[in-house]
């Protein structure tokens, strides 16, 4: 089988030239993973394949996770995360963003980041998609630690970063505000949503990533709180938060992201180990489905704080 590879804008691949419903050698396979360790996005157009396939697809890549609430899985594939705006519960996912009532938006992250172990990464398939909006955003956090200075890595590789988890967008220190109002159903605490309380999560700065050794720059907006003992390293409070302010705003450059708008049967593979994501949402009652797999991480980058 032979591989097609198309670079993508900024950043991630297209692989084309073959069709995932045909039977794929332990040489593809390999191939895949290293294409994925090596770019961090695939991108896979006009596939038309089953839940069936799409599971057994992302085995390729790892041991697949359930996700933990039942109500968003669906009996007979329970493997399969169903991402869906244009139903009901749009109005637990609302906010206003300038004024506009916004579905879904979802600021740079990196999935179950707060707890220390985040997944290895997730394969999105789309099944309905929005005309307008509805886009989902992919930042490579290796290119965007590649592009630092000198003085920055030297800096960044001795210290330790926290995240604490909110359920409230306006109480995250490092994400946009300006403009923002929740909507009236928005969840006020994690156990509105059947989460627990959290503890912090800490991380490297840098994290050398398990597989590619690749250095990853561990900054990303939602859920970042703060700088553990700056002044250890000479840095007092208000210049970790600019540096802190600074590193986000890098991350987001235009030059390490990707926003990819679906079309029908297209399939985005991410490694959440290194590349970051974020959705710009849709209007109310636009419909929107989107199926999800998410491959098991098996590994802790970071550790949780005690109390």
């Amino acid at each position: 089988m032979t591989f097609t590879v198309t670079p993508l804008e900024n950043v991630g691949v297209e692989v084309s030239g073959f069709d995932i419903n045909e039977p794929m050698t332990d040489e593809s396979k390999t191939e895949l993973k290293a294409l994925w360790y090596e770019h961090a996005i695939l991108l896979f157009r006009n596939q038309d394949i089953t839940p069936e396939k799409q599971i057994e697809f992302s085995r390729i890549f790892g041991p697949l996770e359930l996700h933990p609430l039942k109500a968003t899985t669906r009996d007979e594939y329970p493997e399969l995360f169903v991402l869906e705006n244009g139903s009901e519960n749009d109005k637990f996912h609302t906010a206003y963003y300038e004024g506009k009532e916004v579905v879904g938006r979802l600021d740079w992250h990196m999935d179950l980041h707060y707890t220390a172990r985040p997944n290895h990464g997730a394969l999105l398939r789309a099944l309905v998609v929005a005309e307008e909006d509805g886009l989902t955003g992919f930042g490579d956090l290796a290119k965007a630690y590649d592009a630092l200075d000198d003085e920055t890595k030297t800096l960044l590789e001795k210290l330790e970063v926290a995240y604490t988890f909110s359920m409230q967008r306006r109480h995250m220190r490092y994400v946009n505000l300006e403009g923002y109002e929740p909507g009236p159903y928005s969840p006020k605490k994690p156990s509105d949503v059947n989460f627990p309380d959290f503890p912090d999560a800490v991380y490297p700065a840098v994290v050398t990533h398990p597989v590619s050794g690749r250095k990853v720059l561990e900054i990303v907006e939602q859920f970042l709180d703060r700088v553990i003992t700056p002044q250890q390293f000479g840095l007092c409070n208000d210049e970790s938060i600019e540096l802190l302010e600074r590193l986000v705003a890098h991350g987001q450059k235009p030059e390490f992201t990707y926003f990819h708008k679906w079309r029908e049967g297209d399939m985005v593979l991410w490694d959440n180990w290194r590349a970051m994501h974020c959705t710009t949402g849709t209007k109310p009652g636009v419909k929107r489905v989107i199926n999800r797999t998410t491959i098991q991480g098996d590994i802790t980058l970071g550790r949780v704080l005690s109390s």
